[in-house]
């Protein structure tokens, strides 16, 4: 026979969706959202000389302000209002998660539940705006060294450009944190995403572009766009991917009758941390060198030499990156998923793992399982991430074609369609018990 959800996915319709109005207006106010997002990545600072800032970038495209630009979805290329985009937000999310291991006082506020999370959330809004001022700041600065960008330098210049770009962040902080609560998916996530998403188009027109100028071979334009699908499908199917643990329930008695056990499966997804720990690695990288590419007149040395080491293709760059990435499947996964807390619940539930002794063993077994996929897991990150990078730092392919962006597009956009049907599965699941509870009332 089939289940309950079987049942419910074979009556999806579009006439399922038109009536499911609630996901209608969450979605809407997403796409709204969004596109307000969109909006602001195109108002230019005060005081920037246009065409003395599109030489800076084409200039410096291909460095660490290329992979930034990815995060500020072109803004930076444009220096506009949201030019820091959301990564000051998720620096300070890094430090406080980071913080919440070594200091007791946020780990009691983790343990007391909502109360307690909303309490760190605080923490992280204003360790947001500590890194935007100092991040704005520093731009304002870098770009008054780079040249004839400023039209007019000075300290109403900086104190106006920090302002604004600190104002911008903490907007789409707050945006995020809406589209969260009353739209579909995950907020920043979905400003990320949208952000790449809207600049893929002019990336694939740069790159044929070089293509038909002679600056890249056909063969090799055909194997890089054969290499993004590749990238794309294996990327589908390892977040698909999981590693079931068979979990039994052994016979029950209730009153006269006798309950047959039953057996379930204990889902562990090879990659539980998602597209996480390549914007956190993305976000440390960019974090210590956000002037760096700006201070192109500058004496600094050390500058100029970070700015190299970091370079796109650079071994530094690849291993740090990598590293991070690698640091971050573990440490995330470690925050999302507690191997004690499930055994616990299986051993309430009466539930077991055939040849594992319930309670400690039992932990011990799903931390062992648990260890070995998400080691396979940032393994499949990290060559996604890094792959790319390495085949096409040799050309002037545009960042949104390397792999960290298409990792971020397919997540979230497996994600938020999923989302979208839990939604749908929720409200036909309704309906279904209304009608049952008009027909009961009828007989």
């Amino acid at each position: 026979m089939a289940s309950a959800a079987e049942k419910l996915a074979s009556n999806f319709n579009f006439s399922t969706f038109s009536k499911a109005t609630d996901l209608k207006k969450r979605i809407w106010f997403t796409l709204g959202a969004l596109i307000i997002y969109r909006f602001g990545t195109y108002i230019p600072l005060p005081g920037i000389d246009i065409d003395q800032l599109k030489l800076l970038v084409d200039t410096n495209q291909s460095g660490i302000l290329g992979m930034f630009d990815v995060f500020a979805g072109g803004a930076i290329s444009r220096m506009a209002i949201f030019a820091l985009g959301i990564m000051p937000y998720i620096s300070s999310s890094i430090i406080m998660q980071l913080m919440t291991s070594v200091s007791s006082h946020l780990a009691a506020l983790k343990k007391e539940g909502e109360p307690g999370r909303r309490k760190i959330t605080q923490y992280t809004r204003y360790g947001t705006v500590i890194l935007a001022l100092v991040q704005g700041y520093g731009i304002s600065v870098g770009l008054e060294s780079a040249g004839k960008v400023v039209t007019d330098p000075g300290l109403f210049f900086r104190l106006s450009t920090t302002i604004t770009l600190t104002g911008g962040t903490v907007f789409l902080m707050w945006l995020g944190e809406q589209i969260t609560s009353r739209g579909i998916g995950n907020g920043i996530s979905l400003i990320i995403f949208s952000g790449i998403v809207a600049e893929i188009p002019s990336a694939l027109i740069n790159t044929l572009t070089l293509g038909r100028q002679g600056s890249i071979s056909t063969l090799t334009l055909v194997l890089l766009l054969l290499m993004i699908v590749a990238i794309i499908i294996f990327i589908v199917f390892m977040e698909r991917a999981q590693r079931r643990l068979l979990v039994q329930y052994p016979k029950r008695q209730m009153g006269n009758k006798m309950f047959a056990g039953d057996s379930t499966h204990l889902p562990l997804k090879l990659n539980t941390a998602g597209v996480i720990p390549a914007i956190f690695a993305s976000s440390i990288l960019l974090l210590p060198i956000t002037v760096a590419n700006f201070n192109l007149s500058s004496e600094s040395n050390w500058i100029n030499d970070i700015a190299s080491l970091l370079g796109r293709g650079q071994p530094l760059y690849m291993l740090l990156y990598a590293s991070a990435i690698i640091f971050f499947a573990f440490f995330y996964t470690s925050i999302v998923f507690n191997p004690s807390e499930t055994a616990d619940n299986l051993k309430r539930q009466g539930g077991f793992i055939p040849g594992i002794r319930p309670g400690e063993k039992t932990a011990e077994y799903i931390d062992f399982v648990l260890s070995r996929i998400t080691t396979i897991g940032a393994l499949y990150l990290a060559f996604v991430c890094i792959l790319p990078e390495i085949l096409i730092s040799q050309y002037s392919i545009p960042f949104y074609l390397g792999g960290t962006s298409l990792l971020i597009v397919v997540v979230v956009g497996m994600d938020t369609v999923g989302q979208i049907q839990n939604h749908l599965f929720a409200y036909q699941y309704e309906s279904l018990i209304k009608k049952s509870r008009l027909r009961s009332t009828r007989g």
